[in-house]
């Protein structure tokens, strides 16, 4: 691995993801097509710098703001969805570490980051009673260390990953985050990953056989939920990005076939409009589809706002604030998302269907990721809190 770029500032941040998002987008249909995973890609998200700009200042990150990491995800998953959902539980996991890691696990940690090294992630679980009941055990031996039990699944960038945090539960049934090196013995990632959509995220499977953990590599993660807390809020935030950003890019996309493949409908043309882009009907939608996806990616905005501010001055009263304000810029980026992402085939016509050019990637990814969490929820902590002024739960989730 190359030696890794260590970006600045916000401004560099912002450049830097523009310019990989270009270059991302030229292969995203043929690697979705293919299911070619892109190692070679994330080596270049490595070395660019971009994994590490969260990293506080005083170990030497630029500690960007969460305006600028949310715009950082929506332009790359404008270009290829499943390639950004990849780094987001790095940038998780790299924030327990920010609150709950001693001095000595956070210069360890956020030096390998610099360096270029990404965080996976094994934190779900299938068959289980719901995705709070965390069966993976992290049991303690005499000398003090630990051993890892447990199968986790949908684990996002594990098998792209220097190292895995894991999620799992300690005698006392506390949560614990376990950070274990990729090639740890008794550690298996499973490639068994055949979702619909974001399908080069390889989001496989764990397995937990015995793996042997140092102390010095664990972190309390109940203790995160224990007073006022942004955990849930950021992890939501870059799946709003996420969003927004397969909405920019569906847009683009039906925005650029039309101008130039599109036929105008027969009817159209008989009342004097020589292409596509000139039909009042297709013009009419797509204002409607832009007003979408500029809604979404303003209140993704408003919602990273919301997070700096509470960063800046965390209470009860502004984390529950900028938990709101992710979950409502959340509802609308997934209707933005799916919405746009299905309409690019309306505005398109038949042509676009073909499979060869690639386009249902963007439904399918949106179909995909909006199933992560569900909106329905979301609406109701909403609602609670607007009309009783009821907190949300500091759950992780919202």
């Amino acid at each position: 691995m190359s030696v890794a770029r260590v970006i600045a500032d916000d401004a560099e941040a912002l450049a830097v993801a523009a310019e990989l998002a270009v270059d991302f987008r030229k292969g995203a249909a043929e690697r979705d097509a293919r299911r070619r995973l892109p190692h070679a890609e994330l080596e270049r998200l490595s070395a660019s710098g971009l994994l590490a700009v969260t990293v506080p200042a005083r170990f030497g990150g630029a500690d960007v703001r969460a305006d600028t990491l949310a715009e950082t995800f929506r332009l790359l998953a404008a270009a290829d969805a499943s390639l950004a959902q990849i780094p987001q539980s790095h940038f998780v996991y790299l924030n327990v570490l920010r609150r709950q890691g001693t001095d000595e696990q956070q210069e360890f940690f956020f030096g390998e980051v610099l360096a270029g090294k990404r965080f996976g992630n094994a934190q779900s679980e299938a068959g289980t009673q719901h995705v709070q009941d965390i069966r993976t055990r992290l049991a303690r031996r005499p000398d003090g260390a630990y051993i890892l039990d447990g199968v986790k699944h949908y684990s996002t960038g594990a098998l792209f990953a220097h190292w895995i945090p894991v999620l799992a539960r300690c005698e006392d049934d506390t949560l614990h985050v376990a950070y274990v090196p990729r090639d740890a013995p008794g550690l298996t990632v499973v490639d068994d990953w055949d979702g619909m959509g974001q399908r080069t995220t390889a989001s496989g499977t764990v397995r937990l056989e015995s793996v042997p953990v140092p102390a010095d590599r664990v972190v309390p993660h109940h203790l995160t939920f224990q007073g006022p807390q942004l955990h849930g809020a950021v992890a939501q935030l870059l799946h709003t990005a996420i969003d927004a950003g397969i909405a920019s890019g569906a847009l683009a996309e039906a925005v650029e076939f039309v101008r130039t493949k599109s036929r105008p409908w027969f009817e159209s043309a008989a009342e004097g409009h020589a292409t596509a882009a000139e039909d009042p009907l297709l013009i009419q939608r797509f204002g409607e589809l832009a007003i979408r996806a500029r809604a979404a990616e303003a209140l993704l905005r408003e919602a990273a706002r919301a997070v700096d501010e509470a960063r800046a001055d965390l209470t009860d009263d502004s984390a529950a604030e900028a938990s709101i304000a992710v979950a409502t810029a959340k509802v609308t980026a997934a209707e933005a998302a799916l919405e746009v992402a299905s309409a690019l085939f309306e505005v398109s016509g038949t042509r676009s269907a073909l499979d060869s050019l690639g386009l249902h990637r963007y439904w399918r990814d949106a179909r995909t990721h909006t199933l992560h969490d569900p909106a329905r929820w979301k609406v109701q902590h909403i609602g609670r809190y607007v009309l009783g002024g009821t907190k949300p739960p500091r759950h992780g989730l919202l």
